[in-house]
């Protein structure tokens, strides 16, 4: 799957951890999962990011775990807006947590409660350190950094995690599955048509259940959430490339331009011609 939205991730050690400081324009990026554990802090601006259905408004220097596989978006209002984020993969997780599975991670700095307030504040300051380790490249950088990354999650667990006795039914397991798997596939596959006979069929539905079942779950028609990521896309493209707006429509699944503009103008306010001038 893409990920447009980050620089490279480099990789602090081969086992899973990937860290990524960035500068972004202001942007929205459609709900997708991953399966690692996205630690995302802001330096700078603020955003609103959406979990599982719920959106949370997230000021700078405060700092928001996203689980593993849990469908998130982000929507970034800043003109520039400056993140570190790490990714932690569930292998690398497993090592010192076998039963990881068993255990759910929510910090998220609205439902900070008091008493973890103060473990919440020493995170966020470990993740300044890592950001000035990052930038300034200090010598023994990364075997820095990794001691701090182990520190935060063993904080994570210990203060903002709950061990899941009672497993999720197996009708929301299916449901999330089936959520997963369509992103999934609007992911790979949205710069092509995308009907929704096809899509239902995949999934073994009736197109009709299938339009229900997505607008239920996603709060917005599957037609609705394919022309957000066609558009996400571009909106990167108008940023890195010269190429003609049209051109950019065409290529990323929009067979008609004045349903583009609408989208766009819906997302973002403004025009895709007023986003290259602004960010050049």
């Amino acid at each position: 799957m893409e990920q447009p939205y980050y620089e490279t991730f480099q990789e602090i050690n081969e086992l899973g951890i990937q860290l990524a400081y960035h500068t972004t324009p202001g942007g929205y990026h459609p709900l997708h999962w991953h399966e690692e554990i996205e630690l995302l802090y802001l330096l700078n601006g603020e955003f609103t990011i959406q979990i599982e259905g719920q959106k949370y408004q997230i000021a700078n220097k405060h700092l928001t775990v996203i689980d593993s596989r849990q469908v998130h978006s982000t929507y970034t209002y800043s003109d520039t807006s400056m993140f570190i984020c790490i990714h932690i993969s569930g292998k690398y997780m497993e090592k010192y947590l076998p039963d990881l599975d068993m255990y759910q991670i929510h910090c998220i700095p609205d439902d900070i409660a008091d008493e973890q307030f103060p473990e919440y504040l020493s995170i966020c300051k470990q993740m300044e350190e890592l950001t000035r380790l990052y930038i300034e490249d200090v010598p023994a950088y990364l075997m820095e950094a990794e001691g701090i990354i182990m520190q935060i999650l063993a904080h994570l667990i210990r203060f903002f995690s709950a061990r899941t006795v009672s497993a999720d039914s197996a009708a929301d397991k299916l449901t999330l599955e089936r959520i997963r798997n369509v992103i999934t596939y609007v992911e790979e596959h949205f710069r092509e048509p995308i009907s929704l006979h096809d899509i239902a069929g995949r999934l073994g539905l009736s197109k009709e259940y299938f339009c229900r079942f997505f607008k239920k779950n996603m709060g917005m028609s599957f037609l609705q959430y394919v022309n957000e990521v066609r558009v996400s896309h571009i909106y990167q493209d108008l940023i890195r490339t010269d190429t003609p707006v049209g051109e950019l429509a065409e290529q990323n699944g929009f067979s008609n331009q004045k349903l583009f503009n609408r989208t766009f103008k819906e997302i973002y306010g403004c025009t895709p011609s007023s986003v290259r001038k602004n960010n050049k």
